[in-house]
């Protein structure tokens, strides 16, 4: 079992890369793969590599940002992909949400909870989908509990579809996309 560990971890030095079953012209200080910084001994897998050094905490590239987390000498980075859903507050409710000239999905959601989180970048997407037929926004209720008790949320997160400053649907639950999609389809397919 220990031998099985043994050939599966990453080589801590370049001596020990010396004895890795590559030939040895391939491991000479100039060699890409020492420069790259890459182990001959580990599949490449897009978002990880191996550093030296600690790398920055955040980093910009083309297409998005970069969040690095270093642990050892394997960095994960993560491309933010999702799409982010504007927040509305008790000052932007009436503006963005009651006096909105089409259909406004608002997510009731709050920081610490975990279903809310898992149904954000769903929010987001649909937001992309139904872009100009549908705004969608989101409403902390930690930080807006008027709000949230004004409309009877008792469990997040709630999507709720207004219409004209009405309340027209309302799904509660970390629910799938389709199920979104069948609320909203009611009211942007009219």
């Amino acid at each position: 079992m220990a031998n099985v560990l043994d050939s599966l971890m990453a080589p801590s030095s370049r001596s020990a890369l010396a004895t890795a079953s590559v030939p040895r012209a391939a491991l000479t200080p100039s060699s890409s793969l020492l420069r790259c910084g890459v182990s001959p001994l580990l599949p490449e897998f897009k978002g990880l590599r191996l550093v030296s050094r600690a790398p920055p905490a955040a980093s910009a590239r083309a297409g998005g940002s970069v969040k690095a987390i270093r642990h050892g000498t394997v960095v994960c980075e993560a491309q933010e992909t999702a799409i982010q859903v504007p927040d509305v507050t008790k000052s932007t409710w009436q503006s963005l949400v009651l006096d909105s000239d089409i259909p406004v999905l608002v997510e009731f959601w709050a920081s610490w909870c975990g279903p809310c989180r898992m149904i954000d970048p769903v929010i987001g997407k649909l937001s992309k989908t139904y872009e100009g037929k549908l705004k969608c926004y989101k409403l902390n209720t930690d930080e807006n509990p008027d709000i949230a008790t004004q409309h009877g949320i008792r469990s997040i997160p709630t999507m709720m579809i207004f219409v004209n400053g009405e309340k027209k649907e309302q799904v509660i639950g970390a629910v799938p996309e389709s199920t979104l999609i069948s609320s909203i389809e009611k009211i942007v397919g009219r």
